[in-house]
């Protein structure tokens, strides 16, 4: 657990606004927000692009400017659950911005760019906030986004069934999964969830070297033309031998004889007979 935390914390030190995402924004909280915003408006670039960047904050974070440096102002804000800091855009001015993450507490609040970023544990408080018919009270779109991050599958047995020793729900939770159950009378649906393992796609790696090796052999090599010079058959073909194709000896077409066992007129006939 503490390597994890260790890992999370040196990433997010390593993000900057030029490299955030849609998806790794999700990752952050308020504090990180205010800090990349600190560093990132001495930047040139990012501070003509500064809409671009609070843009894509946005999709995680709900932001609010306030006009005035209000000390009411900001503790109403701070009730609410909002961070409330100030940005230093240069000598003379500053911007005073409220942050705060985002909740998920319904599965409308899932997004392909924030599936991978709960847990199985958050995603099944998540579901049963919401449920009543089951997996399939879900509409379409949600359980495509739910199966982007999450292994999920379900099973519905009488109550007196689904513990018993051995069985699925048994196998399940022993191999890392989080269990939803939900009540359908004296029968109880399970809907297990497991977060997927984040896989990286291969890249093909392109070696310039073995290019120009390669083209240094095509220089190399010296290709003889031949075009112009004397076939070694030539002399041949001006001389007719026994061995030439005449019309006497070639026959250019042949005669297919009717077979009197086919007596379909035409290919649908012949289908039909068969």
């Amino acid at each position: 657990m503490k390597k994890e935390a260790t890992a999370e914390k040196t990433s997010k030190k390593g993000m900057s606004l030029k490299n955030m995402t849609k998806s790794s924004v999700w990752d952050l909280q308020e504090n990180d927000i205010f800090r990349m915003l600190e560093s990132g408006v001495k930047d040139s670039e990012i501070k003509e692009n500064l809409r671009h960047y609070t843009d894509i904050v946005r999709s995680a974070f709900t932001v609010e400017e306030l006009k005035e440096d209000d000390k009411a102002l900001k503790q109403k804000y701070t009730k609410q659950g909002y961070k409330v800091s100030s940005v230093k855009m240069g000598e003379d001015s500053k911007l005073i911005l409220a942050i705060k993450k985002r909740p998920i507490m319904r599965v409308t609040d899932l997004t392909y760019e924030n599936i991978r970023h709960i847990t199985a544990t958050k995603l099944i408080e998540v579901l049963d906030r919401n449920f009543g018919g089951g997996w399939d009270s879900l509409s379409q779109s949600i359980q495509d986004i739910i199966e982007s991050g999450f292994d999920i599958s379900t099973t519905t047995l009488p109550k007196d069934r689904l513990h018993k020793k051995g069985g699925m729900y048994e196998k399940k939770v022993a191999d890392g999964y989080e269990v939803l159950e939900v009540a359908k009378g004296t029968w109880v649906e399970a809907i297990f969830a497991k977060l997927k393992p984040e896989t990286i796609k291969p890249r093909m790696v392109h070696d310039v070297r073995d290019v120009d090796a390669e083209e240094d052999e095509d220089e190399d090599v010296e290709i003889e033309d031949n075009y112009n010079s004397p076939d070694e058959d030539d002399d041949i073909l001006d001389e007719p031998n026994d061995d030439d194709i005449t019309e006497d000896n070639y026959r250019t077409t042949f005669a297919i004889e009717s077979d009197p066992d086919e007596d379909a007129e035409s290919l649908s006939d012949y289908i039909a007979d068969e």
